[in-house]
């Protein structure tokens, strides 16, 4: 399960990529995340160490490629009505 921080910048990259068909610099990526350089770096490792991306040349954030866009499915908590019927929601409550 990725943390919060992990997870914001893995969909920043993957928008990035498909939406302006480059990825961020490391000075959109504090912009966007409110989080200092170190942070970002930190967490950018922690993506490359559990397989979301490569990140070849370290220095340049232009360099990662993402292999995983989100998430494995099943990684994160399932919802609360998962594997109930819906209509309980609305007609118990």
């Amino acid at each position: 399960m990725l943390a919060d921080i992990d997870r914001k910048i893995l969909r920043i990259l993957y928008n990035y990529s498909s939406g302006r068909h480059r990825l961020p610099t490391m000075e959109e990526l504090t912009i966007k995340t409110g989080k200092a350089a170190k942070d970002i770096t930190r967490s950018l490792t922690r993506l490359e160490d559990q397989l979301y991306i490569i990140w070849d040349n370290k220095p340049f954030v232009e360099s990662i490629r993402i292999l995983q866009s989100r998430e494995q499915h099943g990684e994160r908590g399932q919802s609360v009505t998962a594997g109930h019927n819906n209509t309980d929601y609305w007609t118990e409550y």
